[in-house]
């Protein structure tokens, strides 16, 4: 009798050394999955942030091609059509954060007003890269 009851016993239930063995692993592979959803977020970033500076760009350079002259805010490109809207920056989540390059005056024309030539992220961050956003 005495043996069946200590038998019944040890078959019941985990030990102290299971549970933590468990739980170490639960504690490993959770760690390692957050970092990679933080790289995967990160990366999306940095894509977003690359196609809008393609665009903005590229939105620029249509606004110059048709003006003979750069757009003296970023604004003009929404308002001119050339732009639906101006996007945020996906580091500062900022619409107004954006680092704007002036063009250099033309000697030809001095009444004219120099225009943003070109724009860059306004985010003091570093890539994964290494690169600074603001460099891109």
């Amino acid at each position: 009798m005495v043996t069946a009851l200590s038998r019944r016993r040890s078959t019941e239930g985990f030990t102290l050394i299971e549970i933590m063995i468990v739980m170490t692993l639960v504690i490993v592979l959770s760690s390692v999955g957050l970092s990679l959803y933080t790289n995967s977020v990160t990366r999306a970033k940095e894509a977003v942030l690359r196609e809008d500076l393609f665009r903005m760009r590229d939105a620029l350079d249509q606004y110059y091609a048709d003006h003979s002259r750069y757009p003296a805010t970023l604004d003009t490109l929404v308002t001119d059509g050339y732009l639906r809207a101006i996007p945020e920056d996906p580091f500062t989540e900022l619409a107004d954060t954006w680092q704007v390059e002036m063009s250099e005056i033309d000697l030809q024309d001095l009444a004219a007003q120099p225009g943003v030539f070109d724009i860059w992220s306004g985010s003091d961050q570093v890539a994964m890269d290494g690169t600074p956003y603001a460099e891109w």
